[in-house]
């Protein structure tokens, strides 16, 4: 499981160093093997183990083709998904296009989200914690969520 966040730099190709503490996960789970793609609700990008991108392309495939919801859902995580490997000294390449459609620049969050990983601008990624604790402070929670023990 993949929890916490970290700050790190891009480098000048695009490279991301994932943090050592991942590593050993990953290689074990999926030889390094990756899928990046959109999120569709906030700002950042999805880097998902192979075996958890198998799932969820598993549930893609499994939804009509004739629902235009799905057709859309389809072209939005596939047809923005891209094969990322870590390379001999933990990096990968987050595509061009891919940064430029969330922002990323030099300074980027990689925040663990359980089964997969969330890669942020770091500056949209400290003023979206502060929006979800604003929230989280100012309006009532659901019932489901109430009864979660921390």
């Amino acid at each position: 499981m993949f929890r916490g966040s970290s700050s790190i730099n891009l480098d000048a190709k695009g490279r991301l160093a994932m943090p050592s503490r991942y590593r050993q996960e990953l290689d074990e789970r999926c030889e390094g093997q990756m899928v990046v793609t959109i999120d569709l609700h906030e700002p950042c990008l999805c880097l998902y183990p192979m075996d958890e991108w198998d799932r969820v392309e598993t549930q893609i495939r499994s939804m009509s083709s004739m629902l235009p919801e799905a057709r859309r859902l389809q072209r939005l995580l596939v047809g923005n998904a891209v094969d990322v490997e870590l390379d001999g000294n933990g990096r990968f390449l987050v595509p061009a296009p891919l940064r430029a459609r969330v922002g990323l620049d030099k300074h980027v969050a990689l925040v663990g989200m359980l089964n997969k990983f969330q890669v942020w601008d770091e500056e949209q990624w400290q003023a979206q914690c502060e929006q979800d604790i604003s929230f989280v402070q100012q309006n009532d929670i659901p019932e489901e969520l109430r009864n979660l023990v921390l």
